[in-house]
């Protein structure tokens, strides 16, 4: 039976090292102390929502009618995710923000309120 890898330890939360792989075709095994990536370490519902954000290269609208969830939940998520990567601290500059914006709202792939909270930022 396969079962995904676990990012963290099910009983303290702890980091998991894997130290074994085998490969499915020849049955070779390769021993040693293997440190997860970033992506293997995330909870369920972000590895999810991040295979659902790739997959939709980025369009907010798309993964809003693909969840069935807003516009203010998908950047929350968005957030969430990135903070678990480790990146909650980089701030990026952006000088064309409200140009983009505005021509996401142009382009329909946001509402008008979205566009309101969006330029309050």
């Amino acid at each position: 039976m396969k079962r995904d890898i676990l990012g963290k330890c099910p009983i303290c939360d702890g980091a998991i090292e894997v130290t074994e792989f085998k490969c499915c075709s020849c049955e070779s095994t390769i021993k040693g102390r293997f440190k997860l990536n970033k992506f293997c370490q995330l909870p369920k519902d972000q590895l999810e929502f991040a295979e659902i954000f790739i997959k939709n290269r980025g369009n907010i609208k798309e993964i809003e009618r693909e969840l069935g969830i807003s516009y203010p939940t998908v950047k929350g998520k968005l957030d969430s995710l990135i903070e678990t990567l480790g990146y909650k601290n980089q701030v990026v500059y952006n000088p064309n923000k409200n140009k983009d914006i505005l021509e996401q709202l142009d382009r329909g792939e946001i509402s008008p309120e979205e566009a309101i909270e969006l330029l309050k930022d």
